[in-house]
């Protein structure tokens, strides 16, 4: 069965939805193996207190405890949005082989809107693949953000 970048990217918006109930920044991201879900995890820096608390570190934990190694060289990951550049260097250290995102982050951003990673200085190149679902994926986020500005006393 061949890969559909759609089926897990929705995969990563459901979990990006259970973000957002928690009351955090709606993110969600999904490891994948073949066509095997390894892992998947929303922001949850609120809740434990934690910057390094992203979708993206937080599948990255999972897959690496269920694989018992910290490389992932046959893994795809797909995150709702574009990573920042700490989640992009956990996505270099894991040699994720395939990044697959959502929406851009014009604010934070690392594989295109704020900074590009120097590939032709790292030691692996990761395939990219960005705005499946971007609308989707953007309009979440949106939502929250709109909604949070308009509570009392924001």
């Amino acid at each position: 069965m061949e890969r559909d970048d759609t089926y897990y990217m929705q995969l990563a918006l459901y979990e990006a939805e259970s973000a957002q109930i928690s009351g955090e920044v709606p993110v969600g991201a999904v490891v994948v193996a073949g066509n095997e879900v390894l892992s998947s995890g929303h922001n949850e820096s609120v809740k434990r207190h934690d910057p390094t608390g992203h979708a993206e570190i937080i599948a990255l934990r999972k897959a690496g405890a269920l694989r018992r190694n910290h490389r992932l060289t046959d893994c795809d990951l797909y995150v709702t949005l574009e990573p920042c550049v700490m989640c992009l260097g956990a996505i270099v250290q894991a040699r994720i082989r395939r990044l697959v995102f959502g929406a851009l982050d014009p604010k934070s951003g690392a594989v295109q809107s704020v900074m590009t990673f120097p590939w032709e200085k790292s030691n692996h190149r990761i395939q990219i693949n960005g705005g499946i679902l971007s609308e989707e994926c953007g309009k979440i986020l949106k939502d929250f953000f709109l909604r949070k500005r308009q509570a009392p006393g924001a």
